[in-house]
């Protein structure tokens, strides 16, 4: 139990010592406006690729820091920071989620107007009126629940009437076996 203590210790400070120079080279080519890529920081750090994908934090941070840094060579010129670079993408997404929905919409309209002259070329008339036939149906719904609701009135009705039956004919059948 001892030896493996020990060896999860080990691995553990390797670990950690392989992440602090991974960080590292990530501070060292960002400070010397190098090209701030996976491939780039783990030769850097003298760690392999996988190690930097392994660990989503890690990757995360070169990610993150490549995004920040401009790439080595441009031009220098008008910039935008990344916080107006972030707020212009939310804008246009929700620009085109506003325009997707109006689609959506005119398409859906399109479709009902050739629908509807179709059907009228086609000689069959005008489609049914909708909101009439839900009124029927809710009318002959409200029908059905006046019928079922009769009916086991008549129900109770009847199962009365058959109890009292059922003892006038027992008594008369005590009172003609009594002389």
């Amino acid at each position: 139990m001892n030896s493996a203590k020990c060896l999860t210790d080990a691995r553990r400070q390797d670990s950690e010592r392989r992440r602090t120079k991974v960080m590292s080279a990530l501070d060292q080519l960002a400070t010397h406006g190098e090209e701030i890529t996976v491939s780039a920081v783990s030769r850097a750090a003298g760690v392999h690729r996988s190690l930097i994908y392994r660990h989503p934090d890690l990757h995360a941070a070169v990610t993150a820091r490549a995004a920040a840094e401009p790439p080595p060579g441009t031009v220098t010129g008008p910039s935008a920071s990344r916080q107006s670079l972030v707020a212009d993408i939310a804008n246009l997404t929700d620009r085109i989620r506003r325009q997707d929905t109006h689609i959506r919409h005119l398409e859906q309209r399109l479709a009902e107007a050739l629908g509807e002259q179709v059907w009228q070329q086609a000689g069959l008339g005008g489609p049914p009126d909708h909101d009439a036939l839900q009124k029927r149906v809710n009318q002959l719904e409200q029908h059905i629940a006046e019928l079922r609701q009769q009916l086991a009135d008549r129900d109770d009705d009847l199962d009365a009437a058959r109890a009292t039956n059922r003892q006038l004919m027992a008594s008369l059948n005590i009172s003609k076996g009594k002389p």
